[in-house]
């Protein structure tokens, strides 16, 4: 998917892959600003305790932290959004900064629906996909798990595009 060109990474996204992009990146702003409950797994999970056996200390240092955390976070899902095509699909080229914002973005949105679609290091994603798709082919399960490999993929393929250079 991306390559390198020069000293910019480059892929061409079909218009469904900018839809699902544009879909993922907002919902992980909309998750850190309009939906963000320091009970939800989800958010536990992109701001984990920094000393998960001092609950007073991490909650001393998250009152320092999360605000910045927070917005870089937000910031570059906003790259992935304002890298995209605008309209139907097309090509994005992005550069050295531009790359490593979207690998931060995927990542944090790739972490959200893991916890969501119950993900663990152990799990086999083919396995996985290949059981949801077997109970019903048209789930949202069978939907999410396949974003979840796609990105995956994206970020695989950007990671080596981006150390080409």
């Amino acid at each position: 998917m991306f390559r390198r060109q020069g000293t910019q990474c480059v892929a061409s996204f079909a218009q469904d892959e900018v839809r699902v992009l544009r879909k993922v990146a907002s919902e992980v702003v909309g998750l850190l600003t309009d939906g963000f409950d320091h009970d939800d797994p989800v958010v536990d999970r992109l701001f984990p305790a920094i000393y998960p056996d001092q609950p007073a200390e991490s909650e001393e240092v998250r009152r320092y932290t999360e605000g910045d955390l927070k917005t870089a976070k937000i910031d570059q899902a906003g790259a992935i959004l304002a890298g995209l095509p605008s309209e139907g699909g097309g090509d994005v080229s992005l550069d050295a900064e531009e790359a490593e914002a979207w690998l931060r973005a995927i990542n944090d949105a790739r972490l959200a629906m893991g916890i969501r679609l119950e993900i663990k290091p152990e799990t086999d994603l083919g396995e996985e996909l290949d059981d949801a798709v077997l109970h019903d082919p048209t789930s949202t399960r069978v939907f999410q798990l396949s974003v979840y490999a796609y990105l995956g993929y994206l970020q695989e393929s950007l990671l080596h595009a981006l150390i080409e250079g």
